[in-house]
């Protein structure tokens, strides 16, 4: 018989590519999608399983293939009766409806080449998870080759096939009659399902308490597939040629056996003489060896041993087997539970849900993922209960990579994302959003997590909108910066605006504030700042709420508020708002330092540009002085020829550059002295005495020159001394024009006025404080004085400034000039000695006194040069004590 199950081993191997072939005609394909190989199952791993899709609803499921190019050794007669027995169990399996048996989602359909029916998703058999890989696509999966059970799947593994027994003896009265792990199938979400029903047999009298069961004689003759696996098979089957529900009790004893020994069953059993094997093994059994059973849980050995005895009746039953403690697992529990759920009501299942989350750690991640999360999911129908059920759900997709997150939790999150009743559903979103907004892909954060925290703010309940903006903050940095610009910002700005609530008001304030770090400088400048102004409330929280935001700005390295935005737009706000009279003394206060540090630093940056634009200012003076000097040495050098190379267009610019700020510095009006401009009247009138003091004073000049004698080389000295400028003119500001004749005469006047012969000292100092003159008189003057070598007559004006006598008018004086008397003495020496320092500056005083009567020696008509070299301030006061003994002197 060994070398009959090679044979058919190694032909179900070699029609391996042929099977998809096959499938192609069987009615199956006309309503389901056939996909990839994934396990095998059945009566000697003769069903190749495949995954595939119903074509109109895309649900999945598991396609089971028989090729029936396996058996096309046998004779008919074989051929027959393997169909039939394949089709048999096939039919048996349809009819029966039970959650611990595999669920036919379409009926068995023939075709010429191959059996084909479909079931709930699969994921392989159980003989496939112990190693058994007959049947499998080669290489085999690595989902299979790394699978291994954990000790919560197998307890409850074995716990559902204990219940799926107790179903078929209790409930149908029937024998399985060939359970064995190709006969159990593992499905997608990690139950253990019975199949297999081939060699199942069923009560002849199915009405009376006790069953009756009758057996068929073992034939070693018929082809294995038509006979049951003998080494899960109950001794009594071959020996006595009888059997019961014990039988399958039996069967199940060497499963758990098989499951703790690596698929290992028992016994060995010879198939070519199995009758004799049998025999060999009822003496085993009859004294179990404890190490036979060594590798078995403790807790579960005595049962193992009492389902493997040799006496039927000693075997407990299907419904005793699942109430032995070794069930007893929280996990095992734990997973029965969510089996009966449909049985439950809605506060009992709240209860469970409630407790679940101390559970789900304890368990395996696939177990949670696999066997949990999916019944947790189908209770999103529920609407009452996804309160209860959605903490947990979320509590997995903490534990899940972000693809498994996207492939098993996100489908079924979508719609709850949309329900805003209960309104508990939104409070256990908007408490998890840093989990959403981390594991959910772009497209449905933006599509339907963020909407979600949008209707959140615009929620008619100012709980909800409390929540939500106090969540915001924390999962700000995953909100891409577009979606947090355009939409949230003027969510919160809404929320803020409208309400009534304070605590909804304050809270968007402080949310703000949190979220400034993530915007941008500009957006936060001409959106946020702006917002404030727009507040309408006044209350101290608020206010507080608006200088928080101002403070965060305006210190933030990233941020921070320009200077020209301080001056004319936050600190008018804020101070503003600072002598509101709803703040206390610290909250005034705390207003006062912020106004105080953005008026620092608004000062500072000011400062420090208009330095730096003088530095700037300056360098470019330097820079085009240099330059331009440069300029006339290349013209010296360098013959202007066509040879000379081009600029660059880089040079170009900055040449332009510097032209331009050299041209914007030359056009700046120099900064003058102010000076009060006489009124028309005495303007008119001061012209008029000028004049005639002019005519008088060349008069006398001429008629002292040509009276008195002078020597020649003192004379020559004076006049060779006269290109240094005046000191009365110098000091209001005017230099002398060579082209004034009128004026330049009074000047030649005055000083012919305060000539002293014996002094040539004198002269030499006037020499260097005076304009050089390049006067007509002046010169003519002092030719006839130099020829006549006379000391000039100043007796004309001893009248003239005689106090005693009466003051006549200055238009007078040169009309009617008098003789000089023999005996007077000279203008200079009619002052006191405490006035010889003025002595010396009249003639410049009495410049100045002609410069500022006279219109034409204004100011604004003369550049403005640097005070004379060599003028001391004395010389200054003295011409200034000078200019106001002339005034006192003329009235």
């Amino acid at each position: 018989m060994e070398s009959m199950l090679n044979k058919l081993k190694s032909t179900v191997t070699k029609v391996t590519a042929d099977v998809t072939s096959a499938v192609m005609g069987n009615p199956v394909t006309r309503e389901f999608e056939v996909g990839r190989h994934i396990a095998s199952g059945g009566p000697c791993m003769c069903w190749r399983i495949y995954n595939g899709t119903k074509k109109s609803t895309k649900q999945e499921v598991a396609v089971f293939v028989f090729d029936k190019k396996v058996v096309d050794k046998y004779q008919k007669y074989e051929k027959d009766q393997i169909i039939d027995s394949l089709k048999k169990g096939v039919q048996q399996l349809t009819r029966l409806r039970h959650p611990r048996l595999l669920t036919v989602q379409h009926p068995l359909e023939e075709s010429r080449d191959c059996l084909a029916f479909c079931t709930e998703p699969v994921f392989a058999s159980l003989a496939n998870v112990l190693g058994q890989w007959d049947n499998l696509p080669n290489p085999v999966p690595n989902d299979i080759k790394e699978y291994k059970l954990f000790d919560v799947e197998t307890k409850y593994g074995l716990l559902q096939i204990s219940e799926g027994l107790s179903f078929l003896h209790s409930g149908v009265k029937m024998v399985h009659g060939n359970l064995s792990p190709e006969n159990i199938i593992l499905n997608k979400s990690g139950a253990w399902k019975i199949m297999g029903f081939d060699f199942s047999i069923s009560s002849i009298n199915p009405s009376d308490a006790e069953p009756k069961y009758t057996c068929k004689e073992w034939e070693p003759n018929l082809p294995p597939l038509c006979l049951p696996n003998p080494e899960y098979l109950a001794p009594e089957y071959i020996l006595s040629v009888s059997c019961d529900s014990a039988s399958d009790m039996y069967s199940l004893g060497v499963v758990m056996h098989a499951v703790f020994n690596e698929g290992k069953p028992v016994f060995q059993v010879n198939k070519h003489d199995i009758f004799k094997s049998f025999s060999r093994q009822l003496d085993q059994l009859t004294n179990i060896s404890p190490a036979l059973l060594n590798k078995l849980p403790e807790e579960v050995r005595d049962h193992v041993k009492m389902l493997l005895s040799v006496t039927p009746t000693v075997r407990p039953d299907a419904d005793q087997m699942t109430k032995i403690p070794f069930f007893d697992d929280v996990g095992a529990v734990t997973l029965q539970y969510f089996d009966s759920l449909f049985q439950r009501d809605n506060l009992q299942k709240s209860q469970f849900y409630k407790g679940l989350p101390k559970v789900l750690p304890k368990l395996p991640k696939r177990v949670v993922v696999y066997r949990i999360l999916p019944a947790l999911t189908s209770e999103f129908v529920n609407p009452d209960m996804v309160p209860f059920v959605l903490p947990n759900v979320l509590l997995i997709a903490e534990e899940c990579t972000k693809e498994e997150y996207v492939r098993l939790i996100l489908p079924d999150l979508a719609p709850v994302f949309k329900q805003q009743e209960p309104i508990q559903i939104l409070l256990i979103f908007l408490q998890k959003m840093d989990l959403l907004l981390t594991k959910t892909p772009a497209e449905d954060i933006k599509n339907s997590v963020l909407p979600m925290v949008y209707r959140a703010l615009e929620a008619p309940s100012v709980q909800i909108q409390e929540l939500c903006l106090n969540i915001i903050p924390t999962f700000a940095n995953l909100i891409d910066y577009p979606s947090m610009k355009n939409s949230l910002i003027p969510k919160i700005k809404s929320a803020c605006l409208q309400t009534s609530s304070l605590a909804v008001r304050v809270n968007s304030l402080v949310c703000l504030g949190k979220i400034l770090e993530y915007l941008d400088k500009w957006f936060v400048i001409d959106e946020i700042l702006p917002f404030l102004q727009q507040i309408p409330s006044r209350e101290p929280a608020v206010l507080m709420g608006i200088l928080g935001i101002y403070k965060c700005t305006f210190s933030h390295k990233k941020l921070g508020i320009p200077k020209e935005h301080l001056a004319t737009k936050s600190l008018p706000h804020l101070v503003s708002l600072s002598i509101d009279n709803n703040l206390n003394l610290n909250q005034f206060n705390s207003f006062m330092v912020v106004i105080r540090e953005m008026l620092s630093r608004m000062e500072a940056e000011h400062k420090t540009k208009l330095e730096q634009l003088h530095v700037m200012q300056e360098q470019t003076r330097s820079l085009n002085i240099s330059n331009q000097g440069n300029q006339s040495e290349e013209t010296k050098s360098t013959p202007n020829s066509g040879n000379q190379m081009s600029l660059t267009l880089e040079e170009k610019q900055r040449l332009a550059k510097e032209q331009e700020q050299a041209a914007k510095l030359r056009s700046q009006q120099p900064l003058a002295p102010q000076t009060v401009k006489p009124s028309s009247t005495s303007s008119n009138q001061t012209k008029d005495l000028t004049s005639s003091l002019l005519n008088n004073m060349t008069s006398l000049n001429s008629m002292s020159l040509a009276n008195t004698p002078r020597p020649g080389p003192v004379q020559g000295s004076t006049i060779s001394t006269f290109p240094t400028p005046n000191p009365m003119i110098g000091s209001m500001g005017a230099p002398m024009s060579n082209g004034f004749n009128t004026s330049m005469g009074f000047q030649a006047a005055g000083m012919g006025m305060g000539m002293r012969p014996p002094g040539p000292s004198l002269y030499g100092g006037m020499a260097t404080t005076t304009s050089a003159p390049n006067f007509g008189a002046l010169a003519q003057n002092q030719g006839q004085m130099g020829q006549a070598n006379k000391v000039p007559d100043m007796s004309a004006l001893d009248s003239l400034f005689t106090s005693n006598k009466p003051k006549v008018p200055l238009n007078q004086i040169g009309s009617k000039p008098g003789p000089a008397p023999a005996n007077s003495t000279p203008w200079p020496n009619q002052f006191s000695s405490a006035h010889n320092t003025s002595m010396q500056a009249a003639p410049a005083g009495m410049g100045g006194f002609g410069m500022q009567a006279n219109p034409f020696f204004s100011p604004q008509n003369f550049p403005q040069p640097a005070a004379p070299p060599g003028m001391n301030q004395s010389a200054i006061k003295q011409s200034t004590s000078v200019n106001n003994d002339l005034k006192d002197l003329f009235g």
